[in-house]
């Protein structure tokens, strides 16, 4: 049976010299020695809608694949908050079953971008969920004709992209939120608080790895959207700055400098297995023990589908996924493929006050899932987003805090432990309120992560120390 302890019980077992309040805790549940579960509330972080909206804010998404879907999904949950009355999609089908989803009328309907903004205002906001090479553009087009955004990140392709979006929302006045979520995960909010509130003394370092994990590594950055850094963004920017963002948000102090080594090791033509072919469903003899097999992945195992858009009879998708396989990158070898985005990525910064980070960004994992270590005057913390232990340096003790986010459960399923709707939530409010101190980050906060993840890839291939310039 588990057993309840008060607050002052559990903060004698920590050893830390924070009271309840500080530590944000509405109470302890202990499974095991030094093990607690803690409620988190973030309605107690972020800021709670207290008030109905008037009416629903409306919004018109550009680009209805996973990431619009799931934005989009917020809408049909709440639609007393958010309405999507339009769509720019050029896949058909994807269109189709995005209008079909929020019942948008055709008139409201559209292939490209460009095409929405041939008509006058329509809606409140655009929520920019394609590729990489098209979020500049249409968040520049969209705030000049009065349009908030919701702006999937990278924000843009180059450091110049992402200042011209700042500029042009202290031009117009628009509120933009890029879709740094990872600030919403409870596991992260909880090591916020404790840093600020002194729970180890004072910030002394911080070492955090993402580990993406090999099928990961093949689908999004060797065979997927994003294999060519050149004609999307460095993987540094494409997978990691949401990273660069925790590291700049738990510091609280401004990055000055940044190192970074690494590069694509693995993943290349020379190190295709002899008697491979370029394509896994071709005869390739080695194809049934490759760990990477399009075949095994795609097709024996029905993983990663969500980037095809199969007929929703299931009969029919084992055919349907072996012509992805047959004419499509993801059918193809990834020994064999144009991709050059680096399989191992290491970082080092310089904060204001002496604090450093190192990051690490590692494709050849078996797992997934951040892990993170940070050093105190008085203390350190290690987790891995499941579970996070503080140790007390002058006392010796340590506790293990596992969160629970009751208000999370009506938002689990949108990804990252909740965080993509409550960023929607805050969004929404921002937008009602016309203020974007209701976002968790603002857009003159989410340029930071970027201009160091553009730092980072400058150091890297110039192999110096790069300053960080805003």
């Amino acid at each position: 049976m588990k057993k309840q302890i008060s607050r002052r019980q559990a903060l004698k077992t920590l050893g830390l010299t924070l009271g309840a309040a500080a530590l944000g805790l509405k109470g302890f549940t202990q499974v095991a020695d030094n093990i607690f579960e803690y409620e988190l509330n973030l309605n107690e972080v972020y800021k709670p809608i207290s008030n109905p909206l008037n009416r629903p804010i409306t919004a018109i998404t550009c680009g209805a694949g996973s990431r619009g879907n799931v934005y989009g999904g917020y809408a049909v949950s709440f639609p007393d908050q958010i309405d999507i009355i339009g769509v720019a999609e050029p896949v058909p089908v994807r269109n189709e079953r995005y209008a079909k989803k929020h019942t948008i009328p055709e008139e409201n309907r559209f292939n490209t971008w460009e095409d929405v903004f041939k008509r006058p205002k329509f809606a409140d906001v655009i929520i920019i969920t394609m590729p990489d090479h098209l979020h500049y553009e249409p968040c520049m087009k969209a705030m000049e004709m009065g349009y908030d955004v919701l702006l999937e990140k990278p924000m843009a392709q180059t450091a110049q992209q992402c200042r011209d979006i700042l500029a042009m929302t202290r031009k117009t006045g628009r509120i933009v939120a890029v879709c740094h979520v990872l600030r919403y995960s409870p596991y992260f909010i909880k090591m916020k608080k404790l840093i600020d509130e002194g729970a180890i003394g004072e910030l002394i370092s911080m070492q955090h790895i993402e580990p993406i994990e090999h099928i990961h590594m093949s689908h999004s950055y060797v065979r997927g959207n994003w294999h060519d850094s050149k004609a999307t963004t460095p993987i540094i920017l494409a997978k990691s700055c949401h990273d660069l963002d925790i590291l700049r948000w738990m510091t609280g102090k401004k990055s000055k400098s940044i190192v970074a080594m690494g590069g694509l090791k693995w993943f290349r033509k020379e190190n295709a297995p002899e008697d491979s072919t370029g394509r896994c469903m071709d005869g390739c003899a080695i194809e049934a023990a490759c760990p990477y097999s399009a075949m095994k992945i795609y097709y024996r195992e029905r993983g990663w589908l969500y980037v095809f858009d199969l007929p929703e009879e299931k009969e029919k998708q084992g055919d349907a996924i072996l012509e992805y396989l047959r004419t499509t990158n993801y059918g193809r070898c990834v020994y064999k493929m144009e991709n050059d985005q680096p399989d191992h990525y290491i970082t080092s910064i310089q904060f204001d006050d002496q604090i450093t980070a190192s990051f690490s960004m590692e494709a050849h994992t078996s797992y997934s899932g951040r892990r993170t270590r940070i050093m105190g005057s008085m203390g350190d913390m290690v987790g891995d987003m499941d579970d996070l232990t503080v140790t007390d340096f002058r006392t010796g003790k340590s506790i293990t805090l596992i969160p629970k986010a009751e208000d999370v459960e009506s938002y689990k399923n949108s990804g990252h432990g909740g965080g993509d709707w409550f960023l929607m939530r805050d969004f929404v409010m921002a937008v009602a309120n016309q203020d974007p101190k209701y976002l968790t980050s603002t857009i003159d906060q989410s340029i930071e992560s970027h201009l160091m993840g553009f730092a980072a890839e400058e150091s890297r291939k110039s192999n110096r120390i790069v300053p960080i310039s805003m």
